[in-house]
């Protein structure tokens, strides 16, 4: 069983949390509160950035596209690669949805 390393009683919330929103606008309406609009950026970025790297796209394109650093765009591959299989997940699940 996965065991995560952030676990606490306020992330265990915040994860509950984000499990009841049950819509596209919920979801904004939550993040918008919770965090600032640059955390949300930054957020969005990393998960743009999963997505071209598992589409095999260049660091160099990626950076293009997303104006995200190396630094980053290298971060996201090793969680990628080597994390908690959370991004994975999401897009595996995002898409099946498509």
């Amino acid at each position: 069983m996965f065991e995560p390393k952030i676990r606490n009683s306020q992330t265990d919330l915040l994860m509950k949390a984000i499990l009841t929103l049950e819509s596209e606008e919920d979801a904004y309406r939550f993040f918008e509160d919770i965090c600032t609009i640059p955390e949300i950026k930054s957020i969005s970025q990393r998960l743009e950035v999963a997505y071209l790297l598992d589409r095999k796209e260049t660091y160099q394109k990626i950076a293009e596209e997303t104006g995200a650093s190396s630094a980053t765009i290298s971060r996201v591959n090793r969680s990628l690669s080597y994390g908690a299989d959370g991004y994975r997940r999401v897009l595996d699940a995002m898409g099946e949805k498509k």
